[in-house]
């Protein structure tokens, strides 16, 4: 399976555009991120979302925003001005979150109801752990246990 998560810069502003067939809105926009070592060269790609996330993508995100990039990666060819072909990646978003948390998009729309600001948030409900211990080998009595699972 083709799929991707990349914490990137948006470098380039997002620009919306239409198919010609049926009109179905398109957001492009060049990211940013670094490599793998400090050493290495930040890496640029273009991302493009379809759709009512390309909207939200135009909408909601700017250059300069620091986002988390979900989705798949594709080769394209593209014959230059040279006279040779070359291979360039890019990123078809899936889904597209704010590193800030502040908003998340997704090409699946799913929205919470909205909370009246007066209604408490509701209580955490707290359930007595339970520790299930089991015999200790007898070489390693004067060890202290340290495999309790928390779940």
């Amino acid at each position: 399976m083709n799929s991707i998560i990349l914490l990137a810069d948006i470098i380039q502003e997002p620009q919306l555009r239409f198919t010609s067939d049926n009109q179905t809105p398109i957001a492009e926009l060049r990211v940013e991120f670094a490599g793998l070592r400090p050493e290495d060269p930040t890496t640029q790609l273009k991302a493009v979302g379809w759709g009512n996330l390309a909207q939200e993508i135009q909408a909601n995100y700017h250059q300069g925003d620091r986002v988390i990039l979900e989705g798949r990666l594709t080769m394209n060819t593209v014959d230059r001005p040279e006279g040779f072909k070359e291979k360039q990646a890019e990123l078809t978003i899936q889904r597209i979150h704010a590193l800030n948390g502040a908003s998340i998009s997704t090409s699946v729309t799913t929205e919470a109801p909205a909370r009246a600001p007066s209604t408490p948030p509701p209580a955490a409900t707290t359930t007595p752990k339970r520790t299930v211990k089991a015999p200790a080998a007898p070489a390693l009595e004067s060890q202290p246990e340290l495999d309790d699972i928390p779940f």
